[in-house]
């Protein structure tokens, strides 16, 4: 890491994921988190790639050593790193519908590729596409919180860096 890169604005951002991450470790509503938000985030303003995935991936670690892994964890960071790469393609322009498309994207990647995990990885539901089908069913009720706390904390994170450039010059200036 270079000089470059500790500027005001990638201790913002870095602090940003932490603290997104620390949240993850109050009491909240099911499903109701900041993990998609905080990946994007990450993905669309860490200019550098390795960093982009990196911070919130060892922020996102870190809130799991205190919350506990699962079986099916691998599909959870799978799902984070491929919303990091969604968040790439926010990097251009942060206008409020990309965003939203983004994180809406997002909501559905994680509810696919988690549920897929829960499935495959057998034992609580049968093997067939009836088992398949009936993971996902089942899953429906937590898709709602899931895509509410996206939409909640992917808005508060970019809101609040785009207000906190506009207060404060110095965080727009300097690429991270």
């Amino acid at each position: 890491m270079n000089k470059q890169m500790l500027t005001p604005r990638f201790w913002t951002i870095t602090a940003m994921v932490l603290v997104a991450a620390a949240l993850r470790l109050l009491p909240h509503y099911p499903n109701f988190t900041p993990v998609a938000g905080m990946a994007l985030f990450g993905g669309a303003y860490f200019s550098n790639k390795k960093l982009s995935f990196a911070i919130p991936i060892v922020a996102m670690l870190l809130s799991d050593l205190i919350l506990g892994f699962h079986s099916t964890m691998w599909a959870v960071y799978l799902s984070f790193a491929l919303i990091v790469m969604i968040g790439f393609s926010l990097r251009k322009s942060k206008k409020i519908s990309y965003v939203m498309l983004a994180t809406v994207s997002s909501s559905v990647l994680f509810f696919t590729v988690t549920n897929f995990a829960v499935w495959i990885s057998g034992g609580i539901y049968p093997m067939t596409i009836t088992g398949l089908s009936e993971c996902f069913i089942a899953a429906i009720p937590f898709f709602g919180s899931t895509m509410l706390g996206d939409l909640f904390y992917a808005g508060v994170l970019f809101g609040a860096l785009e207000l906190a450039q506009l207060k404060f010059p110095v965080l727009a200036k300097a690429n991270v």
